[in-house]
């Protein structure tokens, strides 16, 4: 595999900048799910300065706080801090500070959740730490670094030790997709918009997955290579992810996002297809899946008013998930023995609505890009998001893909349409049905907008429906 440059993540390394010109020490918390870049931002954040990074085991069988700790102790003397016993958190603390007194420092403690989990002194001691010795020295930053973000909520602000301690709080999203394309440099202007969203179906924007592309062969032959060859990162991924952040729970964290596999559900649906009561657990679960950049809680809104209710569905918006669940896990046993045929990728079950599920995350999740594709300003925006409207005895279900509210009384209506061939007149069919079933007020304008990968037919255009036709590579650039 080729070296990867760093790519994207502007907007996060200008406000790290930004806390170089501090004339005070800064306390910084970096989260997001596994393999989204939090380590890779602050190395090359710290490539200036002296940078100091510390990690926690995996929280797997045997770990004790006290092989935490003697871990520490390992890592600060390879750092050049020889000879500190590692009887509690506050001597290892206090001899890290002794040595980071004076200049500009970065000391990132990655994945703390695995660091601190055993030991309920930890948090305790680091903000002692904290106020006593790391404070003192203006130039130095800490970066508390973790994937489980439901814990760093539970411990860090939810606790009244650090209140008004952390200076930013970086929750680390995919990448946007005019980042993604970068890793086909510098083949990127010949390679296909539909080749290219082919794997970002399965990778999303998750920077450690898009290093892993080959420009220089086929889309099939990476996805073989990833996903249905013995040793390839996309076979094992699922499982390392589900141990390091769920690990006693897991299996009941795989039961969920299962669930959603084949589409967003509501609370109620997700409890009466696992079979388990609607009571507060499962619902701790789910909120821990949205905290970990796997899940996502949509909530629909009031069109009159413009404000969010509180009825919701959750959608499995981890691409990468949806293509296991589906394609990788029910294979495992061939792909371990090699016996997996080479033309299985291109004749994967009910590919079609699969890939139609995953084309709607790429876009809401790029919905900046959709935005300026329409010509709509941050400002302009009232609401936005996947919308349905439930059944009733005096309305009909509706499901919208996307939607948009301005303030000027516009409703955007998105259809975000895959399909291996060039859309047909079929879909301005479908539009009008969604349209019809929306109650929508009397004084709204109605814009219906489609989203394609793959092209769409002369009698769509000719039609004059649709108030904008974006191709997905338009989203790409």
């Amino acid at each position: 595999m080729r070296d990867t440059p760093f790519i994207g993540r502007e907007t996060e390394m200008e406000r790290l900048k930004g806390l170089l010109s501090k004339k005070s020490a800064s306390l910084i918390v970096v989260r997001g799910r596994r393999r989204i870049g939090k380590s890779r931002l602050l190395a090359e954040f710290g490539k200036g300065m002296r940078s100091l990074f510390f990690s926690g085991n995996p929280p797997v069988h045997g770990i004790t706080a006290q092989s935490q700790r003697e871990l520490f102790a390992d890592q600060l003397q390879r750092a050049g801090i020889p000879g500190v016993k590692s009887d509690n958190w506050g001597d290892l603390f206090w001899h890290l500070s002794k040595h980071t007194q004076e200049g500009q420092m970065l000391i990132v403690l990655d994945e703390i959740s695995w660091m601190g989990g055993k030991d309920p002194l930890f948090l305790g001691q680091l903000k002692t730490a904290w106020d006593m010795h790391f404070s003192k020295n203006p130039q130095l930053i800490i970066a508390l670094c973790g994937s489980i973000s439901s814990w760093i909520e539970k411990n860090i602000f939810s606790s009244t030790g650090f209140v008004g301690r952390i200076t930013i709080d970086f929750v680390l999203e995919e990448l946007p997709l005019h980042a993604c394309n970068a890793f086909w440099h510098p083949k990127e202007k010949r390679i296909s918009a539909y080749e290219k969203f082919k794997l970002l179906s399965i990778t999303g924007g998750v920077p450690l997955y898009l290093e892993q592309i080959e420009p220089s062969i086929p889309a099939e032959q990476n996805i073989r290579d990833l996903c249905f060859t013995k040793g390839g990162l996309l076979v094992r991924e699922f499982d390392e992810v589900f141990s390091d952040l769920f690990s006693k729970t897991k299996g009941v964290h795989k039961k969920i996002v299962t669930c959603l596999a084949n589409g967003p559900k509501d609370y109620m649906q997700i409890c009466k297809e696992l079979q388990k009561g609607q009571g507060g657990l499962y619902s701790r679960y789910l909120d821990e899946l949205v905290k970990a950049g796997f899940v996502k809680r949509d909530f629909i809104w009031d069109l009159k008013s413009g404000q969010q209710r509180k009825i919701s569905r959750y959608r499995l918006s981890d691409n990468y998930l949806r293509f296991y669940l589906k394609y990788i896990a029910s294979n495992r046993v061939k792909i371990e023995k090699g016996t997996v045929p080479a033309s299985m990728v291109n004749n994967l079950p009910g590919w079609e609505g699969i890939m139609g599920l995953q084309f709607e995350n790429l876009v809401v999740h790029n919905f900046k890009a959709l935005w300026k594709e329409l010509n709509l300003s941050g400002e302009e925006v009232v609401m936005d998001g996947p919308f349905f409207q439930t059944s009733t005895v005096r309305q009909p279900g509706c499901q919208i893909d996307y939607m948009i509210q301005t303030r000027f009384s516009n409703l955007y209506i998105c259809e975000v349409k895959f399909s291996k061939d060039a859309i047909g007149l079929k879909v301005i069919e479908e539009m009008e049905e969604k349209i019809k079933r929306l109650k929508v007020p009397k004084h709204f304008s109605i814009r219906p907008i489609l989203i394609h990968v793959n092209g769409v037919e002369e009698a769509v255009l000719d039609a004059s429906y649709f108030d904008k036709i974006i191709d997905f590579g338009q989203l790409l650039e």
